[in-house]
């Protein structure tokens, strides 16, 4: 009886049937993210399709979405950058405040040593 090649291969390796070993798992993992993101797209298109009975107002939705997301980070932004000098101020303020406070205490300390020094000589 002859056996075909195949059933030979799989009985001199010893590890199995040649179509059942593991193949070896390659790829860039951003580019199956990148895919995965992209079906996610898709099927999210497709839904909102089905639901709004139009691929232009499942669009016009997610276009909503987006500015409104877009907005919100803007916004935050322009809020952020419009708080900066006026807390970069108030620690200025606070910072001359300790150093008045700082050279007064070092100014009356100098005065006590040089009066403790005087009673000394």
């Amino acid at each position: 009886m002859r056996f075909s090649e195949i059933t030979r291969m799989a009985d001199d390796g010893g590890s199995g049937p040649v179509w059942a070993s593991k193949r070896r798992r390659g790829g860039n993992p951003l580019v199956g993210f990148l895919v995965g993101l992209l079906a996610l797209f898709g099927a999210v298109t497709l839904g909102l399709s089905i639901m709004d009975r139009s691929v232009a107002e499942a669009g016009a939705r997610m276009d909503g979405w987006i500015a409104t997301g877009w907005n919100t980070v803007t916004g935050k932004t322009e809020e952020a950058v419009d708080a900066v000098p006026v807390a970069a101020d108030k620690v200025a303020d606070e910072a001359g405040k300790a150093a008045e406070k700082t050279g007064d205490a070092l100014e009356a300390g100098a005065a006590k040593t040089a009066e403790e020094l005087r009673k000394a000589d």
